[in-house]
């Protein structure tokens, strides 16, 4: 992997203004943007409604993971913004096949979110009707968080139940660990606030992106 390995800056905040600026800068060097929203079913916080958003930039592929138990209250905006993937959690209360199909019918690419104690195994049919699995390994509802890296063993699990399914990785990814996640199988890697929290945002995707190819453990 490495190589083909994706770095995606993710928007996680319930500032306006903070959400309009890094929706501006990370479309200047990023191709691909994961945009996090959080309605308090899974998180203690709240981020910006998706209501708010008027729409998303041309030109980039986004990614928006919804953090809530219930997806139906958010629907009808997420095909209103019409991403490239949308992300759900395996955990929500509610059956998520519908939705898998609503999305498909608009476009969009379906992602499943595991949070680090559930098993592959035991969403199997949703892995296997999904485009993009999403394994969470941070703090859900918080950037800056530690990597559990342990996470990584799910890749495998992952790969035997749907072997072309795209695998991302949410949580805690940074400099020191960066490389060790591009070659573990991985297509995406999602970045917080190893971008979100430097001074120049576009050096620290730059170099997410350089060490992330690079091989060896030196």
């Amino acid at each position: 992997m490495g190589e083909d390995v994706y770095i995606v800056p993710t928007i996680l905040t319930n500032d306006p203004q903070v959400f309009a600026a890094q929706l501006q800068a990370y479309p200047q060097f990023a191709k691909r943007i994961q945009i996090d929203l959080m309605d308090g079913t899974f998180t203690a916080d709240k981020s910006l409604p998706e209501s708010t958003i008027a729409g998303l930039p041309q030109g980039v592929s986004f990614d928006l993971h919804l953090m809530s138990a219930r997806p139906s209250d958010h629907l009808t905006h997420l095909l209103r913004l019409k991403p490239s993937l949308c992300i759900l959690h395996a955990e929500a209360s509610e059956d998520l096949t519908p939705f898998f199909s609503e999305f498909k019918k608009a476009g969009i690419k379906s992602g499943l979110a595991l949070l680090p104690g559930t098993y592959p195994g035991l969403v199997k049919a949703y892995i296997e009707a999904v485009d993009h699995v999403l394994i969470f390994a941070g703090s859900l509802g918080k950037q800056g968080g530690q990597a559990d890296l342990l996470q990584m063993e799910k890749i495998k699990l992952i790969r035997e139940i749907n072997p072309t399914v795209e695998i991302g990785w949410d949580g805690g990814a940074n400099l020191t660990n960066v490389r060790a996640l591009a070659h573990a199988d991985l297509n995406v890697i999602n970045v917080g606030s190893a971008i979100s929290k430097t001074q120049d945002k576009k050096v620290a995707f730059d170099q997410l992106v350089e060490e992330s190819k690079k091989r060896g453990i030196m």
